[in-house]
């Protein structure tokens, strides 16, 4: 009975007049199929997003910096006791000053960054974003690096003079005054975020001689981390390794955990959002399944009346809901993967039309997306699992229909 029991729900699906599939099992295979594949790309294109957002951002900044109240002395020992420790990739000085960039013609306030240039490729991604010039080029005295938006802002490219203007003070015989220099740009870079409007890159030497610290000095030493988001908690262990109560750390965690929280708490508010198309969509299965359920009243009778049991019953209609489930979500798969696969095609396809670009205000000029399987997976378990609960309530329906009274009327 059983083999009949999925013959009859296979049969069930299907048009009355000969059609493979019945027009309200089609809307219900479509709003699967919709729900599932928005899904995929929007959670996809929101992953790239992020990663993007991960590699231009927390590619630059440190993953966490070892600071003091006063100069770091010997610098270079203690960088070395630093990479003793296995979750700790490499470390290098690190200058942060705060200064003003002047121009002939704008002046504009800057973070001014002294690194160490021979090392700085395994610390961050600066290197490959070059546009102009080389990092390497920071070793002629009196240099500077800038970022694209900047150049522009200050109106400055390669070769220009610019002078630097930080609040450190300088103490001489004619009286105090801020520290001041004039430094040549021998570089631009490009990272398309707001990094290129403010940040910019000279020698350690450079930034010593900015601080007014000896050579065997800098203010703090970078650490870049085998674990990005546990950042914080490697460099605690380094500093109990140190054990040196006057340096202390900050983290990626404290400048931009708020801009990735944000993001992943978006990510979750626009999932759920989708989810409800996906509730829809079940809801479509239900009652693709009680319409059956409906107009089959007398011929569930009939198979009640030849001794079919209960769960031979609900098993025609679940049948018939499960079928509905697995096409609707597999032709979502597919689809979304065709969507995400060609999106960049899509997109350039609807600013043709519109005649305008739909990512002039982003950081990036395409859309990224990344393919997360495990969280696909978990969105194709869970709309299955609520498709079939849809499907489950109507099936139970109708073995509590009375045979006698369906067939007297007949």
């Amino acid at each position: 009975m059983s083999s009949i029991s999925l013959k009859l729900g296979y049969k069930y699906l299907r048009s009355n007049k000969g059609g493979s599939l019945s027009f309200t099992t089609l809307l219900a295979v479509i709003g699967l199929m919709i729900g599932i594949s928005s899904l995929i790309v929007v959670t996809s294109v929101m992953n790239g997003f992020e990663k993007e957002l991960e590699d231009r951002i927390l590619g630059v900044i440190p993953h966490s910096v070892i600071t003091s109240n006063d100069a770091i002395m010997d610098y270079g020992n203690l960088i070395s006791e630093i990479k003793e420790n296995n979750d700790v990739i490499d470390a290098a000085p690190y200058i942060n000053i705060q200064g003003i960039i002047s121009s002939s013609y704008d002046t504009k306030g800057i973070s001014i960054i002294g690194i160490d240039t021979e090392i700085e490729q395994n610390m961050s991604i600066i290197p490959e974003y070059m546009i102009v010039g080389n990092l390497d080029d920071l070793s002629i005295k009196n240099s500077i690096v800038i970022g694209s938006l900047l150049a522009a802002n200050i109106g400055a490219y390669v070769g220009d003079q610019v002078n630097i203007t930080t609040s450190d003070i300088k103490t001489s015989i004619i009286g105090s005054y801020p520290t001041s220099v004039n430094l040549k740009i021998v570089g631009i870079y490009e990272l398309k975020t707001e990094i290129d409007q403010f940040m910019t890159l000279v020698s350690h030497e450079t930034g010593q001689k900015l601080k007014n610290i000896n050579p065997n000095e800098t203010t703090s030493i970078r650490l870049k981390t085998n674990d990005l988001f546990e950042a914080d908690l490697i460099t605690k262990d380094v500093l109990e390794e140190l054990n040196n109560p006057l340096l202390y750390y900050s983290s990626w965690k404290d400048t931009h955990g708020t801009l990735f929280e944000a993001i992943k708490f978006e990510k979750l508010l626009i999932s759920l959002m989708l989810f409800l198309i996906v509730g829809v969509a079940s809801i479509l299965v239900l009652s693709t399944v009680v319409m059956t359920v409906k107009s089959k009243e007398r011929e569930i009778g009939i198979l009640l009346t030849l001794g079919a049991s209960s769960k031979q019953v609900v098993l025609i209609f679940f049948t018939q809901g499960l079928i509905v489930s697995l096409i609707g979500i597999i032709a979502g798969i597919i689809f979304g993967f065709i969507l995400v696969s060609n999106l960049n095609n899509l997109i350039t396809l609807i600013e043709n039309l519109l005649g305008r670009n739909l990512l002039e205000a982003y950081f990036i000029n395409y859309f990224p997306y990344h393919i997360d399987y495990a969280q696909i997976t978990m969105i194709c378990f869970i709309s299955f699992v609520i498709s079939i609960i849809s499907s489950l309530v109507p099936s139970f329906r109708a073995i509590k229909l009375n045979p006698v009274e369906i067939l007297r009327h007949e």
